[in-house]
């Protein structure tokens, strides 16, 4: 049985996180990205979504269907890891509107999640558990156990019924808010109310903004660390927004430029 504080146990704000490994820097989701976001942006976390293919494996990917990232055509489900291996995942990866794109044809395939494991073996990473399928959950647990990751590993779904199987199946891990979770906490506070207690999710991943309303506050800030709770924010690709933030002492920052994230870090002269 692990400790429920293992995945949080010495992190200190803010962290740098790589928004699907950088997501505006190289083709989401993939090992480069991971790899430029881990050796060269140094980030702390990585954030990624999984699915699983015809034959049960899991697949890092966040759509359900591959015409956007890929090659490919149809639903992700639907093929096996030998068919998905075939795929170009680096295929639509454009830097600047469709005036090139330097992956194609460059070997960028979609990765297994037991690749990125074993690839960042001592690295957090932050795990959207995508489909709506029973079962899911219990396969994603086998393979988080079976590589010790466990520790490691914060994982959820925006779904509320897909984080409650979650959580269920592995009830030790660190585990974030789904969506209608999410906002029966953040609308109390915003309403002025004591948010709903729910011991199951440790993590607030959550946007920044909904609409014109900037999310974080003092009042959230504060209502969180009084109850062990700890933020990340997406999606923040904003300077400007870097810097409040960090200033704001939030607990995580997530990005799709990394680059830039790691800049403003380094300028602000506070670890992470």
């Amino acid at each position: 049985m692990l400790p429920r504080d293992m995945f949080l146990h010495g992190l200190k704000p803010t962290l740098h996180i790589a928004h699907r490994g950088g997501a505006l820097l190289a083709p989401e989701n993939t090992l480069e990205a991971f790899q430029r976001a881990v050796h060269t942006h140094r980030t702390d976390m990585l954030e990624l979504d999984v699915h699983l293919s015809r034959d049960g494996e899991v697949i890092v990917a966040h759509d359900d269907t591959l015409e956007r990232c890929t090659d490919g055509e149809g639903p992700l489900a639907a093929l096996t890891l030998a068919e998905l291996r075939k795929l170009d995942a680096g295929y639509r990866f454009t830097p600047d509107e469709g005036r090139t794109f330097p992956f194609r044809g460059q070997g960028v395939r979609l990765p297994t999640l037991r690749e990125v494991l074993r690839a960042f073996p001592a690295l957090r990473l932050n795990v959207e558990l995508k489909p709506d399928v029973p079962g899911a959950e219990a396969v994603l647990a086998r393979l988080l156990t079976e590589e010790a990751a466990l520790g490691r590993v914060c994982l959820g779904s925006e779904q509320d019924v897909i984080a409650e199987r979650l959580y269920e199946e592995l009830p030790d891990a660190c585990h974030f808010y789904p969506r209608d979770a999410l906002a029966a906490f953040v609308l109390a506070l915003k309403a002025g109310e004591t948010p709903p207690e729910d011991a199951r999710y440790r993590v607030l991943d959550m946007p920044l903004y909904f609409g014109e309303v900037r999310l974080v506050d003092d009042v959230l800030l504060k209502a969180a660390a009084e109850r062990g709770k700890w933020i990340n924010v997406w999606t923040v690709d904003d300077p400007a927004e870097m810097d409040r933030l960090l200033a704001e002492g939030i607990g995580g920052i997530m990005t799709d430029r990394p680059d830039l994230l790691r800049q403003r870090m380094d300028a602000s002269g506070k670890p992470g």
